[in-house]
Formats: structure tokens, C-alpha cells, sequence
């Protein structure tokens, strides 16, 4: 048993007596010039892309995937996740399902957007930009921000990894045996039940609050992924439009991202508060 499979199981026996089942799953940063494991070099998809939030769901529900510059699905999530130079000027090559969106509705002559497209507003203000191609949700599409302005504004908040760094990124289920890896990252699909027991878990040991960062793009990759990675602490968000539509997470949960560390000791946490904070009483626990 691998110690990301052991403490998932201590963190649920802890937490319930029933069979609860928490999606969760494990990102590890492969940094350039570093070796990448064979056993996680299989994980990687051959002419099929997968945005972050796929890659993550997928390992939620026992999956892996390992996201490289030629499989990323989602142009945000490289620059997030420190893929490719936030300020790349040339589209990134082959079909990528973010874009694939774009394209379905564009004219004949589709070009994709470069990451500098995104980093300075264009595609998330594509209306306001002139660049209507760029739309996801055709002639009505507002766009994700009302100007390119506000767009980099939002942007500007968002965490990433760059410059680019990264040579790959890889999703795992706790479930995953192949080798007994310490993810950087743990990220959970959660009800707001579970939610809050697992802060409760959390403050017992440490008294610190667990805040809520997010926006409105760039969840998975940005809220839960790489912030609690640079920031050493726990973060929740209700999801974004690419989340929710493209991986499709259900209506009645939230994402939770936390360090290794953090993770350990919210486990440690759950054990030693059981009999202050009684989960198997709150409404709707049991689902």
C-alpha cells in the first residue's frame, strides 16, 4: 500500500463509519531536466488531449493521466501549470479540445489562439477584442470578462508557474500502485458537508482558517492546483465554465486542493477531533 492509498483510508475510516468515497487525487510536478519514471511516462495520451480539470477528474475516479506540452488540452492550463512561456506567440501545435470548442464554430480559416492571446485578455474578451473566433458559445457569447482590461486584471490574480518550468504534470488516483509516489498536490471532489468537516480536521491541529480563492477560469489548474503548491495552504472553489462543462463535475460539489504536508496533517487532524465535531450527525453527511 502506497502512502498516498494509506492516508486517504485512515483520513475516510476517521471521518466516517459508513463507506464514504471522496474523489481525490494526486498531482506531482516533473520539473525540465528531470527524469520522469516509465511508470508515469505510460500515462501519457497518444492524439487525444485532456485539459487539467479532465486529467484531474479522471484521477478523482481512479484514472492517470501525465499532461506534457504535446497532450494538453487547455492553452490556460500549460501557462498555469508552467508548460509553455506564458508569452508564446504562436499557437501550440495540433488539435487541443479548449480550442477545438473555438473552432467548431469559427470560419473555414481557424487559427488558434497563442498563449500570449490569453495572457493579455484577447480570448477571454473575445467580443470586446474583436476576435469573435475566439468565442465558446457562438453569437451570444459575452465573453468569460467585459474587456481586455478587466480580463488581464483578473489574470494578474491568478497563480502560475512561470516562467515555464515544467516538462510534465502528472494525475493520479490514490488507488495508484506502480509506484509509491508522494504527490505535490492533493485535490478532492467535495460536498460542502464534507467540506466543512475536513477544515474542521484541519483547525483542531493548526487554528488556521481555510480560505476560498477562485475565479471564474483556470480553477482546477489555477485555484486548486497550483496556489496551494506556492502558497503551502489548503484553498477551495466552486469550480469554473471549463470544469463544469468540459469535465463535467456535478452540480453539488466543490474543489479542494491542499500541499502533501497540509493533507498529512489534516489526516492526523480528522483522527484527534472525532469526538468534537460529530460528522455522522450533520444533514445530508450520509448522503
Amino acid at each position: 500500500m502506497t502512502q498516498f492509498q494509506n492516508l486517504y483510508r485512515e483520513l475516510i475510516r476517521n471521518m466516517a463509519d459508513w463507506p464514504l468515497e471522496i474523489p481525490t487525487a494526486g498531482v506531482k510536478f516533473y520539473r525540465q531536466g528531470e527524469s520522469i519514471p516509465p511508470e508515469v511516462q505510460s500515462f501519457e495520451t497518444d492524439n487525444v488531449s485532456l485539459s487539467s480539470c479532465q486529467a484531474n477528474r479522471q484521477a478523482s475516479l481512479g484514472d492517470a493521466v501525465l499532461l506534457t506540452l504535446n497532450n494538453v488540452g487547455c492553452i490556460a492550463a500549460a501557462i498555469t501549470l508552467g508548460l509553455v512561456d506564458q508569452h508564446r506567440r504562436t499557437p501550440l501545435e495540433g488539435k487541443r479540445v479548449y480550442t477545438e470548442i473555438m473552432r467548431e464554430q469559427a470560419p473555414a480559416q481557424f487559427t488558434p489562439p497563442s498563449p500570449e492571446d490569453f495572457t493579455n485578455g484577447t480570448v477571454y474578451a473575445a467580443p470586446a477584442a474583436g476576435r469573435r473566433e475566439f468565442c465558446l458559445f457562438g453569437e451570444n457569447d459575452s465573453g468569460r470578462f467585459k474587456t481586455p482590461e478587466i480580463a488581464r486584471r483578473a489574470i494578474a490574480q491568478m497563480s502560475a508557474l512561470q516562467p515555464a518550468s515544467m516538462a510534465a504534470v502528472f494525475f493520479f488516483s490514490q488507488e495508484f500502485e506502480e509506484l509509491d509516489l508522494v504527490p505535490d498536490v492533493v485535490t478532492m471532489n467535495v460536498r460542502p458537508v464534507e467540506l466543512t468537516r475536513l477544515a474542521q480536521a484541519w483547525m483542531f491541529l493548526t487554528g488556521e482558517r481555510v480560505e476560498g480563492s477562485m475565479g471564474p477560469v483556470r480553477v482546477v489548474n489555477s485555484d486548486l492546483v497550483v496556489r496551494p503548491y506556492l502558497t503551502g495552504k489548503m484553498n477551495y472553489s466552486s469550480y469554473c465554465v471549463g470544469a463544469r462543462l468540459i469535465a463535467q463535475y456535478e452540480a453539488d460539489r466543490l474543489g479542494l486542493g491542499m500541499p502533501w504536508a497540509v493533507f498529512q496533517q489534516t489526516v492526523q487532524g480528522m483522527k484527534e477531533s472525532q469526538g468534537g465535531y460529530p460528522f455522522e450527525r450533520y444533514p445530508g453527511a450520509r448522503g
